[in-house]
């Protein structure tokens, strides 16, 4: 995972880790359950509840599931999830979350709502039907939360993961980003300072708080990351498109 690069231009102003971690943990992200003793397992689709659990969809045939069923009390797991650019490129891990914690099956009684909030990331068919008995919903106490990403690694107490939010555009982050990239490159490269070589420029990362670009200049050794800062934080896709326009704006005005 690259270690993004700044300049004079941009600022530090950006999420703090707990946000971050929640973001990761999401659901957008990609996500493995390792647990003792069974074989590592990828994980199918998994988001959280608002207090920040995750909630894992798994094969009911799953190792993990039999080896809970054999339990007495919660098993000790991790959620390791691996956070990777929508924009195809080399190098394409922005980050990584590790959410330790006890594993438990969802009890009955809460598997709809479990079902809906997966759903809401996840539309799978699967979903609709959970007591056929092929897939089971399992929860993660969060007990402690590492990251290590582009702004750099931090290890989380539970109590400030559980109070930090997910970006407000973890769900549509991909498709913003593929839609700069493929119609805006142009205007994204006029936004960069001077004191950046001149290059091609691609979509890395999107949250409230700016963008993350990945500049190609020609003579430069390697592809390297800029921060593009927004000049004040945005809340929702309105504020969003109103900060692009002035961005584009400004640099088709050079």
């Amino acid at each position: 995972m690259r270690r993004a690069e700044t300049t004079a231009e941009t600022t530090a102003e950006g999420p703090a880790p707990a946000e971050r971690a929640r973001t990761l943990a999401y659901g957008m992200a990609g996500g493995v359950l390792a647990a003792p003793c069974v074989p590592d397992a990828h994980v199918p689709a998994h988001t959280t509840d608002r207090g920040g659990r995750p909630l894992l969809l798994v094969p009911s045939a799953a190792p993990v599931v039999a080896a809970l069923a054999a339990e007495p009390d919660d098993m000790p797991a991790t959620l390791r999830i691996c956070d990777v650019a929508p924009v195809a490129f080399p190098d394409r891990v922005r980050g990584r979350a590790w959410l330790h914690g006890w594993l438990s099956r969802v009890p009955d009684a809460e598997l709809r709502g479990a079902a809906l909030r997966l759903s809401h990331v996840h539309p799978r068919p699967e979903l609709l039907d959970l007591k056929d008995g092929d897939w089971t919903v399992l929860a993660l106490e969060v007990a402690q939360v590492e990251i290590d990403d582009v702004w750099g690694s931090a290890t989380l107490e539970p109590e400030e993961y559980a109070a930090a939010a997910p970006d407000p555009f973890v769900a549509i982050e991909a498709g913003v980003l593929t839609h700069l990239d493929s119609a805006h490159r142009d205007e994204m490269a006029a936004l960069l300072p001077d004191s950046v070589p001149s290059g091609p420029v691609r979509p890395l990362a999107l949250d409230r708080y700016g963008i993350w670009v990945r500049c190609s200049p020609p003579a430069h050794p390697s592809p390297f990351d800029v921060r593009l800062a927004f000049a004040r934080p945005v809340s929702d896709l309105h504020g969003l498109r109103r900060v692009y326009r002035t961005l584009f704006a400004r640099a088709a005005r050079g």
